[in-house]
């Protein structure tokens, strides 16, 4: 199962909130709420959050096993 559990630990260690990656990143809601519900994203999003994030891709996601 995919869990962006580490993004919003990573997002809370940068002071960066969910308005912000809207607002002045421009990711799309619809997005964010993928990102909630644990729902796939695509590799373009995976590689523009890192890069707003300044991490690596196991800062974003991980794979947990059921």
């Amino acid at each position: 199962m995919i869990s962006y559990e580490p993004m919003w630990k990573t997002m809370e260690d940068k002071g960066i909130t969910t308005y912000t990656l809207i607002n002045k990143y421009g990711v799309n809601p619809r997005t964010i709420n993928n990102l909630r519900h644990n729902k796939s994203i695509t590799m373009f999003t995976l590689e523009k959050l890192c890069l707003i994030l300044d991490c690596n891709v196991e800062n974003i996601i991980t794979i947990k096993k059921e």
